[in-house]
């Protein structure tokens, strides 16, 4: 049963408003057969449903992007996205950006963000950017401002605190560092909000593809600072922003 055909039946008293509401929030799907698309995703978590293109076809992913959008989200992000997949949806989609670095493509409009609206995403290195752009760009699309502060790792801390004034009014931060993954707690120690600690698979042998770095910034002894996969962009930035349009005044 669709939105449309499920509204009716409250309109001719066959289905309640509230028995309506908890269908809306916890049932539809729509089976694709090789997915089974989240439409009510919106309702329920105020974020439409993310496509992770990786293992993906350029087909499958469009054809979920599109019953997304034709059931009312009005963004979606492809994550994890090659330059095939997003050659195919920009011919798709007219509204489709892709943020090549970021690996991600977004179609349609992110919602504005409220004028009080900040998330900070800092790197540890140059190398680290393509995980944090995973993580500013899944922020701005899920509706928040944005600022990055790029290659301030602790080999030379003294670029850290010249961005102190600026990184202090953010909302949340999102940290993302490989090598010993030390950054996050710095970071976390100067400032009074949360911090997403990425690891990132970069650095020489011994950092294990970004283990080092993760189990690093778990044994942080900085408060604030909680931890997400190795090179979860996405889940950082989405987390990020959750805690950023929660917090920020309208």
């Amino acid at each position: 049963m669709n939105t449309i055909e499920l509204l009716n039946l409250v309109r001719e008293g066959k289905v309640s408003p509230e028995e309506a509401a908890e269908r809306l929030r916890m049932e539809p799907f729509i089976d694709l057969g090789f997915a089974k698309a989240d439409t009510q995703r919106i309702v329920r978590q105020d974020a439409p449903e993310t496509i992770y293109g990786a293992g993906k076809t350029p087909e499958q992913a469009a054809a979920i992007a599109r019953t997304l959008k034709d059931n009312g989200s009005p963004c979606v992000m492809v994550t994890r996205c090659s330059a095939e997949m997003a050659e195919h949806l920009k011919k798709e989609f007219g509204d489709c950006v892709h943020h090549e670095q970021a690996r991600v493509c977004v179609i349609g409009n992110p919602p504005e963000p409220s004028p009080n609206s900040f998330v900070c995403v800092i790197t540890a290195g140059t190398s680290d950017i393509p995980v944090a752009e995973e993580a500013a760009v899944t922020a701005e699309t899920h509706g928040s401002r944005v600022e990055r502060v790029y290659d301030v790792g602790v080999a030379g801390l003294h670029r850290l605190l010249s961005k102190l004034d600026t990184i202090s009014k953010a909302r949340a931060i999102v940290v993302a560092a490989g090598m010993e993954g030390a950054l996050p707690s710095v970071v976390g120690g100067l400032v009074n909000v949360p911090v997403i600690a990425v690891p990132t698979s970069v650095g020489y042998g011994a950092s294990f593809e970004g283990v080092t770095a993760l189990l690093s910034m778990m044994d942080s002894c900085a408060s604030d600072v909680s931890v997400v996969n190795i090179d979860n962009g996405f889940g950082a930035g989405y987390i990020a922003s959750m805690i950023d349009r929660r917090t920020a005044p309208l």
